[in-house]
């Protein structure tokens, strides 16, 4: 029987990971700025700059995007060869993109009295591929150190003595009153455990981050009792979403901890949404803050904002710029939103 990984090291993207609106963005502007500035090495003034920029613009930008698409489908087919190759790869592709953008020179500008620069072409394609290469390859190593880091902090936020204890002393109250929800009580905080130290992956849907959150609440339900409400609006359509392990439970113990804990009296609110908008999935929590509770309250210095920007590096190295997140006060109450790629 395979044993479970603990605080595994993930498995290394592909320096080929092109597939992501962000790198395409920064990719194409990385060009245009070479352009730019090797398109002042001509005579003429600023229109004839922007002639020639225009010229190699045209050439160029598709040739870039070729590379993209063909790194983006090529990446997976190429992650299991070893670095090196992967860069030689790049680097090929390129040179082949540098050939492409001389032929579609040569076809912008048939009556060029000189034969296009084929050698330079072919060699700045390279280099400028090597440069993506490199920039790949670091936003992948990027994820190793921060999914560690993520899984040391939830892990140690699930190990916490006082939320183990107070979760036994809730059982053992309820043991000879009420045995069934004493047992439904560990039950919970096994599966909490079992989430918190198993590896996971790079990434879960949304339904089983809602079910884990589901089960932390269930066990504070028990030792808040009516001081907590939790209000559940959920839109199965977007279940299936692509999320970070470990995404949900910590937000919504940001909220217990921040919004029911200091509260000693009166009722703390708790409402986890999800809804499909288009193809896109909006998951937002909100949470009443206790009266007199200032503006930092929930990620100031109190919490130092650690599960916050945890969430929000994750959720950056799982879906660039496709995701926007968003958290703060606001009328008496602290909200989070999240919007991301439905699929």
């Amino acid at each position: 029987m395979q044993k479970p990984q603990i605080l595994s090291t993930p498995a290394p993207a592909p320096a080929f990971d092109a597939c992501h609106v962000g790198v395409v963005l920064r990719a194409v502007l990385f060009v245009q700025l070479v352009l730019g500035v090797g398109a002042l090495f001509g005579p003429g003034g600023l229109a004839d700059w922007m002639a020639r920029l225009a010229l190699l613009t045209g050439v160029a930008l598709p040739a870039t995007l070729a590379w993209l698409l063909t790194a983006c489908a090529a990446g997976r087919a190429l992650a299991g060869l070893p670095a090196t190759l992967q860069y030689g790869a790049g680097v090929l592709l390129g040179a082949l993109a540098g050939l492409g953008a001389c032929a579609l020179l040569a076809l912008a500008d048939p009556a060029m009295q000189l034969s296009p620069p084929w050698l330079a072409g072919a060699a700045t394609g390279a280099l400028l591929a090597a440069l993506l290469v490199a920039a790949l390859a670091l936003r992948a190593r990027a994820r190793l150190p921060a999914a560690t880091t993520a899984r040391l902090t939830e892990l140690q936020a699930r190990i916490r003595p006082h939320f183990l204890f107070n979760t036994l002393n809730s059982a053992i109250t309820l043991v000879r009153d009420e045995p069934a929800r004493a047992e439904a009580l560990l039950e919970d905080l096994s599966d909490l455990f079992r989430h918190a130290l198993v590896e996971q992956g790079e990434a879960v849907t949304l339904h089983e981050e809602v079910e884990l959150a589901r089960k932390y609440l269930d066990i504070e339900q028990v030792r808040f009792g009516e001081r907590m409400r939790v209000q559940w609006v959920l839109d199965e359509r977007a279940g299936g979403a692509r999320v970070p392990p470990l995404l949900l439970q910590p937000l919504v113990e940001n909220a217990v901890k921040h919004g029911v804990e200091p509260s000693v009296r009166g009722t703390t609110k708790l409402r986890i949404a999800t809804e499909l908008r288009g193809g896109r999935v909006v998951l937002t929590i909100t949470n009443t803050l206790p009266a007199g509770a200032d503006a930092t309250a929930q990620d100031g210095p109190r919490g130092h904002g650690i599960a916050l920007a945890n969430v929000r590096d994750r959720l950056r190295l799982l879906h660039d710029v496709d995701c926007d997140f968003r958290a703060g006060p606001q009328g008496g109450l602290y909200h989070v939103r999240i919007a991301l790629p439905a699929a």
